[in-house]
């Protein structure tokens, strides 16, 4: 399994990606985008399924974050239980912690299905991508934990978190696990709607759309706390 994709040889790092994967998912879940992410120069670390163990997955987040190895900004990114750990972090404040970006929020008032979807209900629910499906019926994911595995309680008390660090939202308006209308609320800033997003926005259909907005993201967060515009849309 790879869990870390470097920048391009000869090029100059620009800054550290966590990524934070959600219920059943491993770090082969996030190959290809680790390394689009890394292709821009960026250093791409996954940490898998970080809601099967909060605390130990925060401890490995924390020395991540304070790795003077790693050349910052650091962001971590977090997909389903993995953006609410992300959400976490920046409200305990995480050494070293300098953005977020939160991708396919849950509801943390939803509860398992009375009768469980089978595996191509998941896979339907996940994503549209054929390539991403054919990642997660190779390995990459624990089938049913997206609709078996609770959201861990640790998570959810995070839910009021409005905290200043720059933060990027991003949610799929078909998301059929957490509706963007139910899960809008739960996010600090407004989310980039994702049309036609289904769950797994990061490995959706639109994968290539949401690389970039990402990238643009980081490239702002490098000149400034206060993303400054690097490209502006006419009036």
């Amino acid at each position: 399994m790879t869990d870390a994709w470097d920048e391009p040889t000869g090029i100059a790092a620009r800054g550290t990606v966590i990524v934070a994967a959600g219920r059943g998912e491993t770090a082969d879940a996030y190959g290809r985008f680790g390394r689009r992410i890394a292709a821009d120069g960026y250093r791409v670390r996954v940490l898998p399924d970080v809601s099967a163990d909060v605390e130990a997955s925060i401890a490995a987040a924390g020395k991540l974050l304070v790795d003077d190895s790693l050349p910052g900004p650091k962001v971590v990114v977090g997909s389903d239980t993995g953006a609410l750990f992300a959400r976490k972090l920046a409200e305990r404040q995480a050494p070293g912690l300098d953005a977020i970006i939160l991708a396919g929020l849950p509801v943390a008032a939803a509860r398992p299905p009375i009768t469980l979807p089978g595996w191509d209900d998941e896979l339907e629910a996940r994503t549209a991508c054929p390539t991403h499906r054919g990642v997660l019926g190779n390995g990459a994911v624990q089938p049913g934990a997206l609709f078996s595995a609770p959201i861990p309680t640790e998570l959810i008390g995070n839910a009021g978190y409005r905290g200043t660090l720059p933060t990027l939202a991003l949610h799929g308006d078909s998301d059929p696990v957490s509706p963007l209308d139910t899960a809008r609320d739960s996010y600090p800033v407004a989310p980039v709607v994702i049309v036609g997003g289904r769950h797994d926005v990061l490995n959706d259909i639109t994968h290539r759309s949401v690389a970039a907005t990402i990238i643009l993201f980081l490239e702002r967060l490098r000149l400034g706390a206060d993303l400054p515009e690097i490209v502006r849309a006419p009036a």
